[in-house]
């Protein structure tokens, strides 16, 4: 099993939930996140004053899926998450031990 952060655009977090919804993956953890990379934060002018906005908004995606759909749920995030410009995102992809259903005490691939 792997993890998946993907951290994304905010507007494009319907797009990419919806396709991967129609590919059949279940389940999504969604967090509204602020940070930089390479953009550094950018510049906003308000009432005529200069403003540095040094994190910029940003959507973290959470989800788990099987070894064998890995990459099937990258290339959805990276085709419906991709505008071309600074700023996309990045997908980090983890390791995971186990998965435990708390529900009915289901273990691995069965508690997805």
């Amino acid at each position: 099993m792997k993890k998946i952060e993907a951290i994304i655009r905010p507007h494009k977090l319907d797009e990419v939930q919806e396709a991967l919804s129609d590919a059949g993956f279940q389940g999504l953890t969604v967090s509204e996140v602020r940070g930089y990379g390479r953009q550094k934060g950018h510049k906003e002018v308000y009432r005529g004053t200069e403003y540095n906005i040094n994190f910029v908004p940003k959507v973290k995606i959470e989800m788990i899926c099987t070894d064998d759909r890995l990459e099937k749920a990258i290339d959805i995030i990276m085709k419906t998450a991709k505008t071309g410009e600074v700023g996309d995102g990045k997908i980090f992809i983890y390791d995971l031990k186990d998965a435990i259903r708390i529900r009915t005490g289901e273990s691995g691939e069965a508690a997805l």
